[in-house]
């Protein structure tokens, strides 16, 4: 169902230095960001935007008939991006709801932007995001795998809350571990807070942007789903994708 508060935003930039000019590479005759826009659209949760540095990636999405904003190109991370875009395009403050889904993530499921919405149902809640039971035993002690620490509320296991994400294998003992997938969903003066605060100690040793907000008191509610959206970083990620789409 639409929601006429929400707006997502797609942040691109063409910086990648593991694959060059990367929002462009072509997966199966489309651009990579075309197709993460694709899935966001089909999502059908709310109006969806791309925050770009480039006029190319804003060709890109307008020639598909979709909308993009060009923004600074200096920004040190998505958030700053898609804040810097939704001032620009919000000017009338319509979007209560911000979604940040990253623009490398062209085999997405439209559910997971669904999904990530849920836990701000909960007033108390500022910032919402994803995770998925890990199944891998390497994904355990993997430090590319960023593993939230989750209060759950209830025996269900679908929502809880956020006390800690890690590098680390954790929480310690039996039970299971969950992968962080990074899409999240902010409201919007929870996200015009976080982007005003500086860099966190955690922050910068963890080199997790989402620990900034748990060390000033910000709320993260973790919705559970069932599968990891494949992030392209690498041209190895990128065959895999072709092949995924093709």
């Amino acid at each position: 169902m639409q929601h006429h508060d929400t707006l997502i935003i797609i942040p691109a930039r063409m910086g990648s230095t593991r694959l060059p000019d990367k929002p462009l590479a072509d997966i199966n005759g489309k651009a990579m960001i075309q197709h993460v826009w694709e899935r966001a659209v089909e999502a059908g949760v709310g109006e969806v935007l791309v925050a770009c540095d480039d006029q190319r990636i804003a060709d890109v999405i307008t020639a598909a008939g979709g909308k993009a904003i060009l923004t600074r190109p200096d920004h040190p991370s998505g958030s700053d991006r898609i804040w810097e875009a939704y001032t620009h395009f919000d000017l009338g403050a319509k979007y209560q709801t911000i979604v940040n889904v990253q623009g490398d993530l062209p085999t997405l499921d439209p559910a997971l932007v669904r999904q990530v919405v849920a836990p701000l149902a909960d007033p108390a809640v500022d910032i919402a995001t994803l995770a998925c039971v890990i199944h891998d035993e390497e994904e355990k002690s993997d430090p590319a795998v960023v593993k939230p620490v989750i209060a759950f509320k209830d025996k269900t296991g679908q929502i809880g809350r956020a006390l800690y994400f890690t590098r680390c294998s954790a929480p310690h003992g039996e039970g299971e571990l969950h992968h962080h997938i990074g899409i999240y969903a902010y409201r919007r003066d929870s996200l015009r807070r976080f982007v005003s605060l500086p860099p966190s100690p955690l922050e910068l040793r963890e080199k997790l942007e989402q620990l900034r907000a748990l060390e000033n008191g910000m709320r993260i509610d973790v919705a559970i789903v069932e599968t990891v959206p494949l992030g392209v970083d690498t041209p190895q990620h990128l065959e895999k994708a072709r092949r995924i789409l093709s």
